[in-house]
């Protein structure tokens, strides 16, 4: 309801008197924000477009994406059969990335490769930073029995050596590609558990929180609703750090022949790559596409990281305000 009478209008209107709300209740003047002040989250997001790091990495990994997503269409058929070209071809006209000792095209396994290494990579590190935000934030917020036992079992899985524990997990578990889901979540929880416990110990002893607890909200929702909003970014930063380490360590654990070989991808590519001799030939055309390709992701994804960083972190902002002011005036 829109009204121009004086006596309902209330302090802080809009210039042009027009208020909403119940007749006969006056209006609420609105909190005056300070100047440009902004909700956290919209300002990651707006100091995410300006970025030029993080348009740089995201991009580069839409096209990867995109690449996986359209890899039946540019490479139609399956790219593991065996003889469908020449043996140990170089790069031509007829295979842009020539072909392996089986005659199998490597443009076709490389694109192929990157359905099940995005895919592997993608959810080993949503389910870790799920897991590493439960443990840490629970600790975090009821402390007592609850975060020394939680903060015990963090250690514990953070002392063991990782990759010998990724290769005894996947040694005896059975082959494929969720036993390799699981092993890696099981080996990569622990540093973002270590990383959100700290961090949600800081907020914990905030007023808001406080507050809630007082008024009787429950732990879950103080949890996910007053807590986790507040660290959007560190979430977001450790969830990059774990995509990281799960398409790493499926290369790794698929190129030492402990993954499903029957599967097509980067670490597989990788494996037979090796197997066939293809170091040992000089036929670089048949591990480099796997090679960079890994390398590529993981470029964009630190390049999206290292921006929220900078982002968020208010002495690298002023470090580079100040390293660029000096150069200006040098």
């Amino acid at each position: 309801m829109s009204v121009t009478d004086p006596g309902r209008t209330a302090a802080g209107a809009t210039p042009a008197g027009v208020i909403t709300g119940p007749p006969g209740r006056p209006v609420p003047p609105p909190i005056p924000r300070a100047a440009g002040a902004r909700p956290p989250r919209r300002g990651l997001l707006a100091g995410l477009r300006r970025s030029r790091k993080a348009t740089a990495g995201a991009a580069l990994l839409l096209l990867f994406v995109a690449l996986a997503l359209l890899a039946p269409v540019l490479s139609p058929g399956d790219p593991s059969l065996i003889g469908s070209g020449g043996a140990a071809e170089p790069p031509s006209a007829g295979h842009l990335l020539g072909t392996t000792a089986k005659g199998q095209d490597v443009l076709g396994l490389t694109l192929w490769g990157a359905r099940s290494s995005l895919f592997v990579g993608f959810t080993v590190g949503a389910a870790a930073t799920l897991l590493g935000v439960v443990v840490g934030m629970s600790g975090a917020y009821f402390g007592r029995f609850v975060d020394g036992f939680l903060s015990l079992l963090t250690n514990v899985f953070l002392l063991l050596p990782g990759l010998p524990l990724l290769v005894i997990l996947a040694a005896f578990l059975p082959p494929g590609t969720g036993t390799v889901i699981v092993v890696l979540i099981i080996t990569g929880w622990a540093g973002s558990a270590r990383v959100i416990r700290s961090q949600a110990l800081s907020i914990r002893g905030k007023d808001y929180v406080a507050a809630a607890v007082v008024t009787g909200e429950r732990a879950p929702w103080i949890m996910f609703r007053e807590i986790l909003p507040n660290m959007a970014s560190v979430v977001m930063t450790t969830f990059l750090g774990c995509v990281i380490f799960g398409i790493g360590a499926q290369a790794g654990l698929e190129f030492l022949g402990l993954g499903d070989v029957s599967v097509v991808s980067w670490g597989t590519n990788l494996y037979w790559a090796g197997n066939d001799g293809a170091l040992m030939t000089g036929a670089w055309w048949v591990f480099v596409p796997s090679g960079v390709c890994i390398a590529l992701v993981a470029f964009a994804l630190a390049m999206v990281n290292y921006a929220i960083d900078e982002i968020t972190n208010p002495r690298l902002r002023t470090t580079g305000r100040g390293l660029s002011r000096r150069g200006k005036e040098g």
